[in-house]
C-alpha cells in the first residue's frame, strides 16, 4: 500500500494532525485484521509499518491502542502486539449477548423511528449491499451500521452502545460467516426481510426475524469451528 498524504497543520494543531493520521492508520489496520491480511502468529512490526504508511510511531502507536481497546489485538511484553485469535468461545459469548440484546433494541427502534431514522435505515441497508458486492473489506463495518441503525432510534444511548460494540466484537466473525458460497445472498435476503418489518413498525417480527439471523449466523460459525 502507498504511503498516507502527509498532513500539515498550523502551530499548535500537531495534535490534531496527529489524531487525524491515527484514525486513519486504525482504519487500514482494522480493515487488514478484519479481513484475516494479519495473521495471528507473527507480531506486528511497528518499524515495518511506519514505513510502509510513511508516518511516524506517534499516530501508529495511538492506533494500535485502540485497537486493543476494541479487543482486535493484544499486548504480550517484551514480544509486541499480536492479532487476537478467534475462538468459538468467544463467538458464542458475543453472539449470546447479541441475542439478549439486540433484538428487543431493534424492536424498540422499529416503534420509535421517524422518517429520518428509516431513510437512514434504507441508506445503511444498501450501503451494506453495495460493499457485499464490490468490497468484503467494507462489510463488516456495513453490516455494523446497518444492525446499529435498526437500534439507534429508540434513543437508548447506553444500549445503542452496547449493541455497536457487540458489532465491532462480531466482526471478524461476520467475515468468516460470509466465506462460504451462498452466505452472502441469504444474509441479504434476511436482512430484506429485517427491514421490511422494521420500516413496517412491526416490532415482534423484528424481534423474531433478528433473532433467527444471529443465531443462524452462530449455528454457522459453531459448524466452521468445528470442522477445523
Amino acid at each position: 500500500m502507498s504511503s498516507l498524504p502527509q498532513m500539515e497543520g498550523e502551530p499548535g494543531q500537531a495534535g490534531l494532525v496527529v489524531r487525524t493520521l491515527a484514525e486513519r492508520v486504525f482504519e487500514i489496520m482494522r480493515e487488514r485484521i478484519v479481513t484475516g491480511r494479519i495473521p495471528t502468529s507473527a507480531p506486528i512490526r511497528q518499524d515495518v509499518l511506519a514505513t510502509e504508511l510513511g508516518i511516524s510511531k506517534i499516530p501508529l502507536r495511538e492506533a494500535l491502542a485502540r485497537l486493543e481497546q476494541e479487543g482486535l489485538i493484544v499486548s504480550m511484553p517484551n514480544r509486541g502486539y499480536f492479532v487476537r485469535a478467534m475462538s468459538a468461545d468467544e463467538a458464542d459469548e458475543i453472539f449470546a449477548l447479541r441475542l439478549v440484546i439486540e433484538p428487543a433494541a431493534a424492536a424498540a427502534g422499529c416503534l420509535a423511528a421517524t422518517e429520518q431514522h428509516q431513510a437512514a435505515a434504507r441508506a445503511a441497508f444498501e450501503a451494506l449491499d453495495r460493499a457485499a458486492a464490490d468490497n468484503l473489506g467494507e462489510v463488516a463495518a456495513r453490516n455494523r451500521a446497518f444492525h446499529t441503525s435498526l437500534v439507534r432510534p429508540a434513543g437508548r444511548m447506553l444500549t445503542t452502545n452496547l449493541v455497536e460494540r457487540l458489532e465491532i466484537l462480531s466482526e471478524r466473525y461476520v467475515i468468516a460467516h460470509l466465506q462460504p458460497a451462498g452466505r452472502e445472498d441469504r444474509a441479504h435476503l434476511e436482512h430484506q426481510a429485517l427491514l421490511d418489518a422494521w420500516l413496517a413498525r412491526d416490532g415482534a417480527q423484528t424481534e423474531k426475524l433478528l433473532k433467527a439471523h444471529i443465531e443462524g449466523t452462530l449455528m454457522d460459525l459453531r459448524q466452521q469451528f468445528a470442522a477445523g
